[in-house]
């Protein structure tokens, strides 16, 4: 079995969070915080930032800081800066406003963080099959310490900030597909550690453990996310609306797998019209956690669905504790004839609280 651990922030870092959502409460997330002004301009002259620059290498030649709402990232110099990196690096830290970062087409070849501190970024780019992040980063690989660097830290992309968004934008690890029972071969595309983060039209892109879900709210809706094993996984509560989920398994596989461990946890996965193609035989989800919740809601199976459709992680006193769901699917895999007795074909009253925006408390934070 795959080996994943939870991770949490540091209590500072939680005070500072707090901080900042204080001051920035009551914000939405808009249609307009997910698209940029036609032809976002960089005014010439402007000082452009490379990998690992500060913000203050963008200043006016005065040495006086003025924040940008705009930041344009162009890998041949006619942008503020030449990588992503450089870009969440100008977004001043306790930021309390949008800030859009456009990311002209290119394959950037960087691993990218936006911290904690930095909540309020967008990240927009030209269309998934033009602008691609992407790093190959294993579990396995060792770090400079010397030490392996785990699940966690082999996200190509890790957004750690709240109130992150994104679209037209490609996701990817391009680390070598990892066998089914592999150790250390886990190669995450995207983690999702902040809350209140939507996704719009984005691909994600790998194979054992594409898209690390790991804590918050998150939307993700009209997204494309390809893998194999557990390909989402993590303890967050999302809803994933209209979206395509491809598997590349060569053999056997698993699709979701929540870590949600007690009945008092709201973590879960709702998949609502979405759409499953591909190859090998998935699992549509695996019990990670004891209190695992996962829900297809109107979503079209392919024949690659095990018969059986879920897996208790080895554990059979998890199928007592477990909600694992599925109401009004169809398509070759959702057939319910040899579906392990623990699982649920729900009724529409007991689907409703799965349906919609409501279940990650959309009400609070979207505007859409």
């Amino acid at each position: 079995m795959v080996s994943k651990r939870r991770h949490r922030h540091c209590p500072l870092v939680l005070l500072l969070l707090a901080a900042v959502i204080s001051v920035a409460g009551g914000e939405f997330i808009t249609w307009e915080d997910l698209t940029m002004p036609a032809l976002a301009a960089v005014p010439r002259g402007t000082p452009v930032v490379d990998a690992g620059v500060k913000s203050s290498a963008a200043a006016p030649r005065r040495g006086v800081m003025t924040p940008l709402n705009t930041i344009v990232v162009s890998q041949d110099g006619t942008g503020h800066s030449r990588t992503v990196q450089g870009a969440v690096d100008m977004v001043p830290a306790g930021n309390t406003r949008r800030v859009k970062i456009l990311v002209k087409p290119g394959v950037y070849r960087e691993k990218v963080t936006v911290p904690i501190t930095k909540p309020f970024v967008s990240l927009i780019g030209m269309g998934t099959g033009r602008t691609v992040i992407t790093w190959n980063s294993r579990a396995s690989d060792i770090d400079p310490s010397g030490h392996q660097v785990g699940t966690f830290l082999s996200a190509s992309v890790a957004v750690e900030a709240d109130y992150f968004c994104a679209s037209h934008i490609t996701f990817e690890n391009s680390a070598p597909a990892a066998p089914p029972g592999a150790v250390g071969q886990q190669a995450v595309a995207l983690r999702l550690s902040g809350d209140k983060t939507m996704l719009y039209r984005c691909r994600i892109l790998g194979t054992q453990d594409t898209l690390f879900d790991n804590i918050g709210r998150h939307y993700l809706f009209n997204c494309d996310i390809q893998g194999s094993i557990d390909f989402i996984f993590g303890n967050a509560r999302s809803l994933y609306q209209g979206c395509r989920l491809h598997a590349v398994a060569t053999s056997y596989g698993a699709i979701a797998a929540s870590q949600r461990s007690s009945p008092s946890e709201e973590s879960g996965f709702s998949f609502v019209g979405c759409r499953l193609t591909g190859s090998g035989m998935l699992y549509l989800g695996r019990a990670w956690g004891k209190y695992a919740r996962v829900v297809y809601s109107y979503c079209d199976l392919s024949g690659i669905v095990v018969p059986q459709g879920w897996s208790d992680w080895g554990d059979h006193t998890r199928t007592k504790t477990v909600l694992f769901g599925e109401y009004n699917c169809k398509g070759p895999g959702a057939s319910s004839r040899q579906r392990v007795p623990w699982s649920r074909a729900l009724t529409y009253d007991e689907a409703r609280p799965f349906l919609g925006r409501d279940f990650i408390n959309g009400e609070q934070w979207l505007r859409l």
